[in-house]
């Protein structure tokens, strides 16, 4: 459920280039043209006008992006404009250099939960293109026990990607869920390999089962059972599979909420599930916080960077307002 907007006709890869480059030139009004052309095209239009730029000008978009934007609208549009496979693969870097805050590390959680496996797959990839080493490797080196289990189980996995359940599977995992619970034992192998390998479905199905027998979201138990790195890990992986418009609402709200904006996880969260859920998370958000997510990242932000996020976000037209 995409928020984006596509303008009709849709001008070709080699036009959108030429405005770019005109825009770059200082001869129009640039984050203007930026904001039309780049805000209201899906990834792979955006690719293919990555790859016209580069024929027609011998210079990659991506970098000319980023020479001559700056700030939080900068690091957004430069988000934006990458493939999404490299996108996740920076993300994931990213937050592997800050040091193994789980506050960070719930962002390889997110990508390691997407519901295509291949997409996955790419992610891995272009994280050992771009690295030079395997995201596993790079896990191992900046992360600690359990942690490091945990997330190498989530981005190791290939999910089976067809809706079939087991109900007696689901019972049976769901008791173990609550039994590891109740101990506060969180972090042991079944655990870890029940989140890391059963496909979403099967898994939807054991925490609609959790929640019949023993009365609680498995999430909210996890919560209230522990406020360890690990419980915290954990609870981001049960909420982005079951119901990932709930985390990133969650996300965006604590990054809009206080004295100043984490513009980092509201970018990071606009701009990779603009074409994925954006619209659920939108209707998520009112459902949890009676208010628009777009009223309340408007509020919170300005200028170019306010503009572009509005764009994403989707305010049902194509141009925007100071």
């Amino acid at each position: 459920m995409s928020s984006i907007m596509i303008p009709s006709p849709l001008p070709s890869p080699t036009q959108d280039s030429e405005k770019l480059k005109k825009a770059f030139q200082g001869l129009s009004l640039s984050h203007f043209l930026n904001l039309y052309i780049l805000g209201h095209r899906e990834a792979n239009q955006r690719m293919k006008i990555c790859q016209a730029y580069q024929q027609l000008y011998n210079e990659s978009l991506i970098d000319r992006l980023k020479s001559e934007l700056s700030g939080d609208f900068g690091k957004a549009m430069v988000l934006w404009a990458m493939d999404p496979p490299k996108r996740d693969a920076k993300l994931a870097k990213d937050a592997l250099k800050k040091k193994g805050t789980v506050k960070h590390l719930s962002v390889i959680i997110e990508i390691a939960c997407a519901p295509i496996p291949n997409h996955l797959i790419a992610f891995r990839q272009a994280y050992c293109s771009l690295y030079y080493c395997s995201l596993e490797e790079d896990i191992a080196l900046h992360v600690d026990q359990p942690l490091r289990k945990l997330l190498v189980g989530m981005v190791s996995s290939y999910r089976y990607d067809r809706e079939e359940v087991d109900e007696t599977v689901a019972k049976s995992e769901a008791d173990l869920l609550h039994d590891a619970i109740e101990k506060r034992n969180l972090d042991q192998e079944q655990v870890i390999w029940i989140l890391s390998t059963r496909n979403r479905f099967q898994l939807k199905a054991t925490f609609n089962c959790y929640q019949q027998d023993y009365g609680k979201p498995v999430d909210q138990d996890i919560k209230d059972c522990s406020d360890s790195d690990f419980a915290t890990l954990l609870r981001t992986a049960v909420v982005c599979i079951d119901s990932p418009e709930k985390h990133f609402a969650e996300v965006i709200k604590s990054s809009v909420n206080g004295l100043g904006t984490d513009e980092s996880s509201l970018t990071r969260a606009v701009v990779t599930r603009a074409e994925i859920d954006l619209l659920k998370i939108k209707e998520e958000y009112q459902k949890i916080y009676d208010t628009s997510l777009l009223d309340a990242v408007a509020k919170d932000t300005s200028g170019d960077y306010k503009k572009f996020l509005v764009a994403l976000i989707g305010d049902g037209k194509l141009k925007w307002f100071g």
